[in-house]
């Protein structure tokens, strides 16, 4: 995801059109880096989907593109860092643990 965030940024920031194109450039970009590099992954998730969303209404052309980095960074807020991220050596690897259930003894009823 980080790489699909980065490579359409180059360009917007190489051949600047307009204030709003470089923004999302750049704003894709920095997203781009911090998800490579697997730092705040669940606000930079739920940021890359509201980008992608952003991007969806004003530029029409790679709506497929869109769909699959908006569906990615929900995914990526809601799943949340790896094993091997940043956040994941800062807060440690969280694990949820469920107990072992012991049937009942006696019948309900």
């Amino acid at each position: 995801m980080g790489a699909n965030l980065l490579i359409p940024a180059i360009p917007a920031l190489i051949h600047t059109n307009g204030v709003a194109t470089t923004l999302d450039g750049a704003l894709s970009g920095v997203l781009g880096l911090l998800v490579l590099a697997g730092l705040w992954t669940p606000i930079i998730g739920v940021l890359a989907a509201g980008a992608a969303l952003v991007h969806g209404f004003a530029h029409t052309t790679d709506a497929r593109l869109t769909v699959l980095l908006g569906t990615v960074g929900v995914a990526l807020a809601l799943l949340g860092p790896g094993g091997w991220s940043i956040d994941a050596r800062l807060f440690g690897w969280k694990q949820i643990e469920i107990p072992n259930r012991k049937p009942p003894t006696t019948p309900p009823f």
